[in-house]
């Protein structure tokens, strides 16, 4: 079957304006997004809880080293899996396969043993390759002959994304702190276990888009583009110089990653000691700048100076994520430890009316598109129907026991992981605005856009180190206002919707279509690199706590993006430069 006229017809059976397949990818999406936040919302309370609490009792630099690592690698897998399923096995089988590993990943965690943690977190790791860069590739095939609808379906799939992991942390946070962690972990496994199902039993909708490729299928024509300024010039193969650096570079870092978090919680040390550790991955950064210095060189002017944009964004966006995902670690157990949870009288009814509204709405609003689906496709998918019918019904029951549990209480307790849903209520909440403000003639430059999400990002952690001033050095809690922790989760958000999107659009506006899949690998490696810093820097909250204050440790991360803001800014005329013609 023609790919075109398959698209075509799948065009036909519209939900709310958008074909019936790209809800199909927003449930799964929203499943996987269920489980990723879900789990990594109680990570590291569960590694860091006391035994009393059924938790294993870590130190925090520990706990972070290994939270560290395993979202950097959750950044890095999606590479390989993207280049398996684009030559062997397709976007379809990909996901599938993804989403068998991940649950089969939450079901080992539930076991709450050491090796089944490590073998899990593995699973997890190997199943986001494959599940995560090929989701996208469907969307985008879809939509090839249908630009104009491009912007607004991401928008939707992008609302799948942060409904996930609303609902997500929300539920297996609630069962991880109140019921058990082994609830917890076991709850995403279903969730992602379940969407697998709905999936697979619906990807006929998708036509002949994401099938295994045929061997027929040569790549040769589809990026054998004319060698035009516009496109790069001429073609620039990695040489046997390069493949072989990159294997050095790529293995070091590798090594390093994992060990890392083994050398902290075992005491073993691959490269026998952290000062040797610290060389080498300093000795494996200086290789990649050579292959980076070294590539671009080759390049004819024009593709040169943008790819050299390009490579400083990122840097930028590097450090953006290593102060921004604190979230899942140091602000995790600021929330857990330094915060006062406990509320009564009425500040209690006010936080469980907000809470049962914030559930409760979105849960409508996605019960209302599941409606809308079932429409459009339940006589050709019931089965699959069925399966999302049934894990929203399941998902209704823990929302209402949740709810009438709580309100049965005469005073509450917030879950330390409850804060981390309000990343996605900000998101949900300001990003139509200031999409529309990037649309409109106050529309900044891209360097400024990354000055103001920076000064944001920075000023969320400028309010932690105000709230934290009365917490003496050294202290192990505190009963600081949840109000500061709520108003660095915006702060954060706002300075994410300035920097995440428009990163993204600018690899797509400046790299030739021909390396656009490389450079975006080259982007996510960045943000893997963050994720990985981001552990480091988080673990040291007690070294920096003990010895100067909290109130400093959180001015650490308010003085980064703050620093970063103005580099940037300063950048800006040679950012232009450097683009020619995009601001």
């Amino acid at each position: 079957m023609n790919s075109n006229a398959s698209t075509e017809q799948f065009f036909e059976n519209k939900v709310i304006g958008h074909p019936a397949g790209l809800f199909v990818l927003f449930f799964t999406e929203m499943w996987e997004r269920f489980s990723y936040y879900g789990m990594r919302a109680i990570l590291v309370l569960f590694l860091t809880s006391s035994l009393m609490e059924g938790g294993w009792a870590w130190p925090r630099e520990s706990a972070l080293a290994l939270y560290g690592t395993y979202t950097a690698m959750v950044y890095l897998t999606p590479i390989l899996g993207g280049m398996i399923a684009d030559k062997i096995i397709g976007y379809r089988n990909a996901v599938v396969l993804g989403a068998g590993l991940m649950a089969l990943g939450h079901a080992c965690m539930a076991f709450e043993t050491p090796m089944f943690l490590y073998i899990g977190l593995s699973f997890l790791i190997f199943g986001n390759g494959f599940f995560k860069p090929n989701m996208t590739s469907i969307l985008s095939h879809m939509y090839k002959n249908h630009p104009e609808k491009k912007d607004g379906a991401y928008t939707i799939f992008y609302m799948g994304v942060n409904a996930g992991a609303f609902l997500g942390i929300m539920l297996c946070g609630y069962l991880g702190e109140k019921v058990g962690w082994s609830w917890g972990f076991g709850l995403a496994g279903i969730f992602m276990f379940l969407g697998m199902i709905q999936f697979y039993l619906a990807q006929n909708i998708f036509g002949e888009i994401g099938k295994k490729p045929q061997a027929s299928d040569s790549s040769a024509a589809n990026i054998a583009e004319s060698a035009t300024e516009e496109n790069g010039g001429k073609l620039n193969p990695f040489t046997t110089v390069d493949k072989i650096l990159i294997g050095i570079a790529g293995t070091i870092a590798l090594v390093w990653v994992i060990n890392d978090p083994m050398s902290k919680v075992y005491g073993y040390n691959i490269f026998g000691g952290e000062t040797m550790a610290g060389y080498s991955i300093l000795f494996a950064f200086f290789i990649f700048l050579v292959i980076l210095f070294t590539r671009i060189v080759r390049y004819i002017p024009k593709t040169r100076d943008r790819m050299i944009a390009v490579f400083i964004l990122a840097i930028f966006y590097m450090f953006f994520w290593a102060c921004f995902e604190q979230a899942g670690g140091s602000m995790t157990i600021f929330a857990d430890d330094y915060t006062q949870r406990a509320l009564v009288g009425n500040s209690a009814l006010m936080f469980k009316i907000s809470n049962t509204l914030l559930t409760v709405i979105p849960m409508g609003i996605l019960t209302y598109v599941l409606y809308s689906l079932f429409v459009q496709t339940f006589k050709k998918y019931g089965a699959s129907n069925l399966v999302l019918g049934s894990s929203f019904l399941i998902i209704w029951c823990i929302v209402i026991w949740m709810l009438y549990k709580e309100f049965q209480k005469p005073e509450t307790e917030i879950a330390a992981s409850w804060f981390s849903i309000l990343n996605s209520f900000f998101i949900i909440s300001f990003g139509p605005i200031f999409s529309k403000i990037w649309e409109s003639k106050y529309n900044p430059s891209g360097t400024l856009k990354y000055a103001i999400g920076l000064i944001l990002l920075g000023t969320g952690f400028l309010a932690l180190a105000y709230g934290s001033t009365g917490i003496p050095m050294g202290a192990k809690t505190a009963s600081v206002s949840i109000v500061w922790l709520i108003l660095a989760y915006l702060f954060h958000t706002l300075g994410e919707l300035c920097i995440s999107p428009v990163g993204l659009s600018y690899v797509g506006k400046l790299v030739p279509g021909r390396m656009i899949g490389i450079m975006f690998g080259i982007w996510y490696l960045a943000v893997a690199v963050g994720n990985k810093l981001a552990g480091t820097m988080g673990g040291k909250i007690d070294q920096i706590s003990n010895d100067y204050g909290l109130t400093t440790f959180f001015l650490l991360f308010t003085f980064i993006p703050f620093v970063g803001a103005v580099v940037i800014f300063l950048l800006g005329p040679l950012m232009r430069k450097l683009m020619h013609g995009y601001t």
